[in-house]
């Protein structure tokens, strides 16, 4: 064989392995890819399992005032008493309650939808430092033990208008608000943190769909009044 062609056919073993070779590292390299990607069901269930060992999660803590009066006639005479009770509710939800099925991974919208149990009303936690009670005096109140009675119905009149406030809608939009980015915020970091760009969406049961998620696109700029009035020019 000719000295010209020794060196051709060794240079085209040459070309043959390192192409074999490069195939070789491509095949290893997707392999080892496929191996170490992260999987976003793994990592939202051990979120999930994290979260349900917290137990309970208090998304926010309210503070009201019920201001309730109380009247009892005996004997001809009347008496009115009136108290001032201030108190804190907490709106929980109960995590232990959170199952796998309360998760939903699409994977073509890179988006992890999750179902809570329905939020809590604690309390209410009466703040018995700061009650003030009032009345008129007079004789019934001072012969008799009319004004016991009055302090229990007030008592129970002043929680139950303390959690009647808590459910207002105002009040629940907010404490579910405050629960829903405290939960988003547990899933979210995790998966942000295995180099997943994903998102986190979080709904109750009771509610028809999730919130509707802000508009990326930018805000129009509003004109300054040189603009208006053609003043910048």
């Amino acid at each position: 064989m000719p000295p010209w062609a020794r060196r051709a056919l060794i240079a085209l073993l040459g070309l043959i392995a390192v192409a074999a070779l490069g195939l070789a590292a491509l095949r290893v390299v997707r392999a080892v890819e496929r191996r170490f990607v992260p999987d976003p069901s793994v990592i939202a269930t051990a979120s999930l399992e994290g979260l349900r060992a917290q137990n309970r999660l208090s998304g926010l803590v309210a503070s009201y005032v019920a201001v309730v009066t109380a009247t009892q006639s005996r004997f001809g005479l009347s008496a009115q008493r009136t108290l001032i009770l201030p108190g804190q509710v907490r709106y929980e939800v109960d995590l232990a309650r959170l199952r796998p099925g309360d998760l939903r991974w699409d994977a073509a919208a890179h988006r992890l939808d999750v179902t809570l149990p329905p939020l809590e009303l604690v309390g209410p936690a009466v703040d018995l430092a700061r009650m003030r009670s009032y009345d008129g005096g007079g004789l019934l109140l001072r012969f008799s033990h009319v004004g016991e009675g009055l302090d229990a119905a007030n008592r129970k009149a002043a929680e139950t208008e303390l959690m009647r406030q808590a459910r207002q809608p105002v009040a629940m939009q907010i404490a579910r608000d405050a629960t829903r980015r405290a939960v988003e915020r547990s899933f979210a970091l995790p998966l942000r943190a295995a180099g997943l760009d994903a998102r986190v969406r979080v709904r109750f049961p009771d509610e028809p769909g999730f919130p509707a998620e802000p508009d990326p696109r930018p805000m129009e700029r509003s004109r300054s009044l040189g603009e208006i009035f053609g003043l910048d020019r």
